[in-house]
């Protein structure tokens, strides 16, 4: 039995919608302006949630520390141009839910969690980097909020053991498949291990995903996630080292379409629906006469067939019909019934 999580208002898990989230992050490259732009194209675009990054440099990092290659820059440098104020953290909160989307965050701190909890997050999404970052797990589980954890560039006994660490204090998790590369091969997504970690653990899972396109996403949806995270930007061509692997507002819209679109399908019975039954008749095919047939005559194989419409002997009786007497007369190329028959 899979738990559910409550974020907000949104049940996140079983049957309830897929739980989307517009990731932000620090698209905005320090412009609050862009920022605001960002949560209004979220809400338009759908989605459940607008999620930015909380950075508070001198809290998480040394000035001199290593940087990917990807990101162009020294990494602080980055982020204490893309620092956002308590005010602006409150400021994109109001907007959001002016706009009906929820905001979140991703706390990469301590301080950065404490100032998120005081702006009135729901949930916390942890970043695969703070993944094995056990003093924060625990200091983020004991706010009582529901977790949100990306598992990239982590090994399964690493997964295992920090979804410990959180249960220990707080049960309402929710774990994300992810794979930390910008933008991401589609042979290193593995989407299966949802499964893994559905069947290991118990909770609901979604991906967080870097991969080009939404391909990804709603195949995710198909095969049991529940919450959704994709980098999104107004414009690819904005600085910034998430910009490419990004998506842009209409494919947002279309990848909310979609995720809503293949959890409707994922029905398992297989039955005659109501709106098939004219359908059916329509479509199937019926025992027919090829030849006219008098009273007394015995039926061959050489007398009939079957054609459309499905609304007489069903096609797949046609054996049961060879050698059975008519009792009244047939026309040929005509509907036979069991009545016509003795």
């Amino acid at each position: 039995m899979i738990r559910e999580v409550r974020i907000g208002d949104h049940a996140v898990g079983g049957d309830n919608p897929v739980y989307v989230i517009a990731e932000a992050g620090i698209n905005h490259d320090g412009d609050m302006r862009k920022a605001l732009d960002l949560v209004a194209a979220a809400a338009q675009a759908g989605a459940t949630a607008v999620k930015f990054q909380t950075h508070l440099p001198e809290k998480e990092m040394l000035r001199e520390s290593e940087t990917a290659a990807y990101v162009g820059e020294p990494l602080f440098d980055l982020l204490k141009r893309v620092e956002l104020t308590s005010e602006q953290h409150l400021e994109l909160n109001s907007c959001a839910r002016r706009l009906g989307i929820c905001f979140l965050s991703t706390p990469f701190s301590r301080e950065a969690a404490d100032l998120l909890d005081g702006v009135g997050v729901p949930a916390f999404k942890i970043g695969s980097g703070e993944m094995t970052n056990h003093p924060l797990l625990r200091h983020v589980a004991e706010k009582g909020k529901p977790m949100i954890l990306s598992t990239g560039m982590s090994t399964l006994q690493e997964v295992e053991d920090s979804v410990a660490v959180v249960r220990a204090i707080n049960s309402d998790l929710v774990l994300m498949q992810c794979t930390s590369t910008y933008p991401s091969r589609y042979e290193d997504i593995n989407l299966h291990v949802l499964q893994t970690y559905r069947d290991r653990f118990g909770i609901p899972v979604g991906l967080s995903d870097h991969s080009e396109g939404i391909y990804t996403c709603l195949a995710a949806v198909a095969l049991g996630a529940s919450v959704l995270e994709k980098h999104f930007t107004l414009d690819r061509n904005w600085p910034g080292p998430d910009q490419k692997a990004s998506i842009e507002p209409n494919e947002l819209k279309e990848l909310v379409r979609g995720a809503r679109a293949v959890k409707a399908a994922l029905g398992d019975r297989k039955e005659v629906i109501a709106d098939e039954i004219a359908v059916r008749r329509m479509a199937r095919e019926s025992v027919v006469a090829l030849v006219d047939m008098d009273p007394g005559t015995i039926i061959s194989s050489d007398m009939v067939w079957v054609k459309r419409p499905g609304t007489g002997i069903p096609a797949r009786e046609m054996g049961n019909v060879i050698g059975k007497r008519v009792k009244r007369s047939v026309a040929a190329d005509s509907l036979l019934s069991w009545e016509d028959m003795e």
